[in-house]
């Protein structure tokens, strides 16, 4: 338990404005989170965080919630320097925590030990850009400020390619095609996307490598390469096209099967100027349909 005195120069002075100055190594969200738990006491009694201090107030503030780590987690290296790691993501493995109490392991809280920066912190501290819970395959991290603007900037300004692998349900035709269909926020499912006219520009070009059957069902092991971004860009528009991807929950069948869309190749140019590719084979659930 941590307890402060207001002084007076702390008179009228928002609560959460004081903790926030006093906690100065904590997210907006985690202290967010302590309020929300009445893990800020105010002469021993939780207080809202709007509450304006007076002299000579006492403040406790419990940080245990927002202190707990999750699990340690051994990922695959692909490659590492100074400045950079890249990982093989597996899936059903977050990128990052959802809030500010996390008791999962994730690939933030893999780089936290790798973070060379005393300016990186908090439950996203290091990441470059994501991949779904259900997708695996190869994510970069940054170790310090300067390399996560510079590799931030290349994924905004589209200049990373970026080439994943699925199996799609269904004989996919023609081979090859860009689907160019705005994605936009489901608005009955707030957490979901959907195709529509009022979306953002959304493109995705995709390569048929073969056509196959398991039990007689039609299957397509593609190749897909997003021009675009968009939240569950790949998964949306294989399921526009009426070929969703093997083991989606949210766009396609479900089923105990698992989800098959992995990120297999990412290149980029990194902090030393230096273009690298990088490689992530093949989970072992894609064995049944390769």
């Amino acid at each position: 338990m941590l307890n402060f005195k207001a002084g007076e120069s702390n008179k009228g002075k928002r609560l959460d404005v004081f903790v926030s100055e006093k906690l100065t190594n904590y997210t907006r969200a985690s202290l967010k989170s302590l309020f929300v738990n009445n893990q800020v006491l105010l002469d021993k009694l939780p207080t809202k965080p709007g509450h304006k201090l007076r002299k000579d107030d006492s403040v406790s503030i419990d940080t245990t919630l927002v202190d707990m780590e999750p699990p340690d987690v051994n990922l695959e290296v692909i490659y590492e320097d100074k400045n950079a790691v890249v990982v093989n993501k597996p899936a059903g493995m977050l990128t990052h925590s959802k809030g500010a109490v996390n008791y999962e392991s994730t690939v933030a809280s893999f780089l936290k030990n790798k973070i060379t920066d005393k300016n990186l912190f908090g439950n996203r501290a290091g990441i470059v850009h994501r991949l779904d819970r259900l997708t695996s395959g190869v994510i970069i991290g940054a170790k310090n400020q300067a390399s996560l603007k510079w590799l931030q900037k290349q994924f905004a300004e589209r200049r990373t390619k970026k080439i994943y692998t699925a199996i799609v349900e269904g004989k996919l035709s023609p081979a090859e095609a860009i689907v160019d269909v705005p994605i936009e926020r489901n608005p009955k499912h707030p957490q979901t996307f959907r195709t529509g006219l009022g979306g953002k520009p959304s493109q995705t070009r995709y390569k048929v490598e073969r056509h196959f059957k398991v039990m007689g069902k039609d299957y397509s092991l593609v190749e897909l390469s997003p021009a675009t971004g968009r939240t569950h860009q790949l998964r949306i528009h294989m399921a526009h096209l009426g070929h969703p991807i093997v083991g989606d929950p949210v766009y396609g069948h479900g089923g105990s099967q698992a989800m098959l869309l992995h990120a297999k190749f990412l290149e980029l140019t990194l902090l030393d100027g230096t273009i690298k590719s990088f490689v992530a084979p093949l989970p072992d659930t894609f064995k049944p349909y390769t």
